[in-house]
């Protein structure tokens, strides 16, 4: 691989992974816990993650999806994970500069009472992201929020997918999963 996905590689063992015994948001017991917000708000974290993530984008999504018009997901663990990419897009003048929205986990109870903030809008084409997937459940929950506000979603965007059938769910709804590292990839086992 390059040097920057082993140089995030190491800012995410350092800063977001952690062993012991944690109960995740699906309720699953596990040996791991992976905090993917401490590597994402960390400057040469984000800056690595718009990096590798616009270029996957850029390399894998683009090229199969080129309607694609925005990036978001689930607040708040895809917040600087969209960002990040969406301005590395600006950034490198890229001829398809991503937008950048963000789904909230309940409609705002003031104002227009939106799920979706940012720059989305019905009918737009988007990748969803996520920190981590295990279950697939919030990511899946993203994607209906999306799909009951107009959109259509191309494919996701994950950080790191713990192979622990997230990925499958996701699929089975016809949405590829696009994760720049997996538990075998970020701890060789």
């Amino acid at each position: 691989m390059s040097e920057q996905y082993d140089l995030l590689k190491s800012i995410l063992l350092e800063k977001s992974v952690r062993t012991g015994t944690f109960t995740l948001a699906s309720g699953k017991v596990s040996d791991l816990y992976v905090d993917c917000r401490m590597t994402a708000l960390d400057p040469v974290g984000a800056t690595l993650v718009g990096a590798l993530g616009w270029k996957l984008v850029k390399e894998d999504i683009l090229p199969r999806f080129p309607e694609v018009a925005a990036i978001g997901g689930m607040t708040m663990g895809a917040d600087p994970i969209s960002l990040a990419v969406g301005m590395t897009s600006a950034l490198e003048g890229a001829e398809k500069t991503l937008q950048v929205f963000t789904v909230r986990k309940e409609p705002k109870d003031h104002g227009r009472g939106r799920r979706i903030e940012g720059n989305f809008q019905a009918g737009d084409t988007v990748v969803v992201v996520d920190d981590v997937i295990t279950t697939g459940g919030s990511t899946l929950k993203a994607i209906d929020a999306i799909e009951a506000e107009g959109g259509r979603v191309a494919a996701a965007l994950v950080l790191l997918d713990r192979e622990e059938g997230g990925r499958q769910a996701i699929e089975e709804r016809g949405i590829p999963v696009y994760p720049l590292y997996t538990r075998t990839s970020l701890l060789g086992h």
